[in-house]
């Protein structure tokens, strides 16, 4: 059996930073895709691509009433897939979504999206992970700070930082209804946490982080230095961002729902080995080992 050499330790005795050890964009200028040039060098610096429309207000309201849909069918709720509030018991995600749903399975194949982190990635990818967020009003709790790249690392065994996830909008996403924050720059920065992982870790982590999750002290030396941005926008924008941003997102108070469709795409030249700080795999619902590139 190869050895995968471990470049990003975490889980640990205590906290650790590594500088980034991988490209941001792995693509060569002239690879092709819908990115233009000032943009992919904008991700490359900042960790994340924002864009005003990528799918039409019509397409939305496909893609809502396929969310609502399956939000309401109760076999999809008693399926292991979703992820319900703690307080409230209403679903929070439903993982796998572009295999449960050939409508959010013709979104993955898009060329607007799935060309996009061909791109970046500058390779074949496949889906790593797919999910709806459903974040009504009234109380939908939030995300807390992490990297997503140090969960998959540590959990799903991704060996390197040639991943990208796309958040693409379903209901407008205002300034006070718990949109995603990212700390610009931050994914040039790993940092490695504390504390050893628990046995099925995922099944608390998918409702509330624990484990993976920075020190109050880390978080706010990275503030500090890269500041804190919050993305508002239409249904129908989305916004690109590399695996290693520290990213989260705030509780829904409001009376506005915020509810997305997630994607991760990972190359398929970083598939997964085992988990590098987790005593077993998560499900395959949640990390794939099916490295099939999307077609």
């Amino acid at each position: 059996m190869t050895t995968v050499t471990d470049l990003y330790p975490t889980r640990g005795t205590g906290e650790v930073t590594v500088p980034r050890q991988d490209p941001v964009v792995w693509g060569s200028p002239d690879t092709p895709g819908p990115i233009a040039t000032a943009d992919l060098q904008s991700y490359e610096r900042d960790g994340f691509l924002t864009v005003d429309q990528l799918i039409t207000p019509a397409e939305v309201e496909v893609y809502r009433r396929e969310l609502d849909r399956l939000v309401t069918d109760p076999a999809i709720r008693a399926d292991e897939r979703s992820i319900v509030e703690p307080k409230s018991k209403e679903i929070r995600s439903v993982f796998e979504v572009h295999r449960i749903s050939e409508v959010f399975a013709n979104l993955v194949r898009d060329e607007r999206v799935v060309g996009r982190a061909r791109q970046i990635l500058g390779s074949d990818v496949y889906v790593h992970q797919s999910r709806i967020n459903v974040k009504p009003g009234f109380g939908a709790s939030g995300f807390y700070w992490h990297s997503d790249f140090e969960t998959w690392h540590a959990e799903d065994g991704l060996p390197n930082m040639r991943t990208v996830s796309v958040s693409i909008a379903l209901t407008e996403n205002h300034d006070t209804n718990g949109g995603l924050m990212i700390m610009p720059g931050s994914h040039r920065t790993f940092l490695g946490c504390a504390g050893a992982t628990p046995k099925d870790n995922y099944k608390k982590s998918l409702q509330m982080q624990d484990a993976g999750t920075p020190s109050d002290e880390a978080l706010t030396a990275l503030a500090s230095e890269f500041g804190i941005r919050l993305f508002t926008g239409k249904a129908g924008s989305a916004t690109w961002f590399d695996c290693n941003c520290m990213h989260g997102s705030g509780d829904n108070i409001t009376p506005f729902p915020r509810s997305n469709v997630f994607i991760v795409f990972n190359s398929v030249e970083n598939t997964a080995v085992e988990p590098f700080a987790a005593p077993v795999r998560r499900p395959e619902f949640i990390g794939a080992t099916d490295f099939t590139p999307v077609r």
